[in-house]
């Protein structure tokens, strides 16, 4: 298979580069031959911006599957530190406007743009069963104050967010690439302190995940 791995940085698929003996120092995208697979890491760097323009100018049709990896906040505490989780539904979920107390997306306002995002190219193999599949929010900012947070939950409704998820599963759709997002989720979004989050757990399980998945193919 022809597999593309999009992830914002390197750092989050460390164990993966190491396992696959790939090297992206200085490089944005480069392809590598393992069991069997031609597997192409994109590492767009942070935001929806980056992660728009490389894949407008990357992704083809001549991948089986676009992968995007990387860790998350989670809202929902029902989700464990370390939880691989699968993500089919996103929003772009600051693109709008606010009216007083009440935030209203770029749908709401009848413009011509896109709020919430759904996949439409699943990829299904039995190795994805065992994930929940949750709701995600991408931002350009990400939470850290309990007034704002229990604001964006109740218009969201997202169990997750990213900086990047809406804008990879919508760059998919419309190449109609098949397309999974996976994360780890490394601390829980409430008022900042790095003390509680756990960024190696959560790159450990993402990195296991996913270097599993790929020798199951």
């Amino acid at each position: 298979m022809n597999i593309l791995i999009v992830s914002a940085t390197p750092f989050e698929i460390t164990p993966l580069l190491k396992e696959i003996n790939a090297d992206m120092e200085g490089k944005i995208i480069s392809s590598y031959n393992y069991n069997q697979h031609e597997i192409t890491i994109l590492i767009t760097g942070v935001g929806i911006a980056r992660t728009s323009f490389y894949l407008g100018k990357y992704l083809s049709d001549k991948y089986d599957i676009a992968i995007n990896a990387g860790i998350c906040g989670s809202f929902n505490y029902t989700l464990s530190i370390g939880e691989v989780v699968r993500i089919d539904e996103d929003c772009f979920a600051d693109l709008g406007a606010e009216d007083d107390e009440q935030f209203l997306s770029i749908e709401e306002l009848k413009l011509l743009g896109t709020y919430h995002i759904k996949n439409t190219v699943i990829f299904d193999h039995t190795y994805l069963h065992g994930l929940k599949n949750v709701k995600g929010a991408t931002v350009n900012t990400t939470h850290g104050n309990i007034n704002s947070i229990e604001k964006f939950i109740s218009h969201t409704k997202a169990d997750v967010e990213s900086m990047e998820g809406a804008a990879f599963l919508f760059a998919c759709n419309q190449a109609q690439i098949k397309c999974l997002q996976i994360r780890a989720i490394s601390n829980y979004v409430e008022k900042r302190d790095r003390n509680k989050w756990n960024i190696p757990l959560a790159i450990e399980r993402l990195n296991t995940f996913l270097i599993g998945f790929i020798k199951v193919f």
